[in-house]
């Protein structure tokens, strides 16, 4: 009786054993269709832009709440210019539009939702980002979720790199933006 168990029991291991070789699938990593790398210019109302709305691109919308001391709870909605260089007065290549809100109350994150809007004669349309910014991370990856016009239904990432940050008033992002679905 316990030969006929183990003869099953081998039986059986090679017959899984197979199946569980064969699911395993090798990490493709594929190659994007499209990079380019943009910076994004946050300059916050009543910040370094002061109280002028002419020079500011952002305006926080609800009042910081007294949980913690990370900005838990703010909202911010922006249109900030995005530049193909780190220059604040360079010509804008698209407009980010959307809003992002500080979601941790033991350190800075914050998250993410907008669109850029390509308006220029080397793009027109628009790519969705959305996603978590863990600040105190060097690179953070966002997801690109769609898109239209030259983007149309994009999919990729955007890797955030904190270029600068000057106070509560203006921060600028370097963002690598990678599509790995091109139509």
């Amino acid at each position: 009786m316990r030969e006929v168990a183990v003869k099953f029991c081998i039986i059986l291991l090679l017959l899984i054993s197979p199946s569980v070789l064969a699911s395993k699938k090798k990490q493709k990593y594929h190659k994007p269709c499209k990079q380019f790398v943009l910076y994004y210019h946050d300059i916050l109302f009543g910040g370094i832009g002061g109280n002028d709305p002419v020079n500011s691109t952002s305006a926080a919308v609800t009042n910081v709440t007294k949980l913690g001391n990370f900005n838990f709870g703010m909202l911010v909605i922006f249109d900030d210019p995005m530049t193909k260089d780190n220059r604040l007065l360079s010509r804008p290549v698209a407009r980010a539009q959307g809003f992002y809100f500080y979601d941790m109350k033991t350190d800075y994150d914050a998250w993410f939702a907008y669109t850029l809007v390509f308006n220029s004669s080397e793009h027109k349309g628009t790519l969705s980002i959305l996603g978590a910014d863990t600040m105190m991370e060097k690179t953070r990856d966002l997801s690109v979720v769609g898109g239209t016009g030259d983007f149309f239904m994009a999919r990729g990432i955007a890797t955030f790199e904190t270029d600068t940050y000057q106070g509560k008033g203006y921060f600028r992002l370097k963002m690598d933006i990678k599509l790995y679905e091109c139509y």
